[in-house]
């Protein structure tokens, strides 16, 4: 899809109910949504992220989602794919600052050249403690992005039509925090496996989109 009719349309999506755990949980394998259903969050006091899923077009005008390969190190989100974005500062005035200012150490994207279109569901990670708010984000007149060097390995530019696909959806048998080789459903986007909590998002995102297009 083109960005002029992507632009078009989106606006539709912020009146439109959020199907949050409905649609997290069709990315989670059944001991995952076992654990969620089990946890008092709130006992837990996680501490707050926040990250953005941002769309924008590429040279043809052709609507793209950017994911990122995070760097190797020693966590538990060490070399996965996800969102840009990251844990709350004292400094930021709240999530949606924090989104913003990640997304643009992270890759380079100037705040203020950011639409936000939403946010999303909040979603709890367990085993680094996160309670993270997603949100939808426009870049409509992109600059070459720029990786941080400590903490991005490469970049996803998914074409939309490739994201929203469902051939793209696949089960895989992974090894994980909290089991070892289980059936985990995942997207297969850009010749990478994209599971866990950033599959949940996206797929809340997913079902968003093709209400409006």
């Amino acid at each position: 899809m083109n960005i002029k009719d992507f632009s078009e349309r989106i606006p539709k999506i912020k009146n439109l109910h959020l199907p949050g755990k409905e649609s997290h949980y069709k990315m989670a394998p059944l001991l995952r949504i076992e654990e969620l259903g089990n946890i008092d969050i709130a006992k837990r006091k996680p501490r707050k992220a926040a990250v953005m899923a941002l769309f924008y077009p590429d040279v043809s005008k052709t609507t793209r989602l950017l994911l990122i390969l995070r760097k190797t190190y020693k966590g538990v989100h060490s070399n996965q794919i996800g969102l840009p974005g990251g844990k709350a500062e004292k400094t930021d005035n709240n999530l949606l600052e924090t989104a913003l200012r990640e997304t643009e150490e992270e890759v380079g994207v100037p705040i203020h050249e950011v639409e936000v279109i939403r946010s999303l569901s909040e979603i709890y990670i367990p085993p680094s403690n996160f309670e993270v708010q997603p949100y939808m984000g426009l870049y409509p007149n992109p600059k070459p992005f720029q990786m941080q060097a400590t903490e991005v390995e490469a970049l996803l530019e998914v074409p939309l039509s490739h994201f929203l696909d469902d051939a793209n959806l696949i089960s895989k048998k992974l090894t994980t925090s909290y089991a070892t080789n289980i059936d985990v459903p995942a997207f297969k986007l850009n010749g990478y496996t994209v599971w866990g909590a950033t599959a949940m998002m996206l797929s809340e995102i997913k079902e968003l989109l093709k209400q409006v297009f």
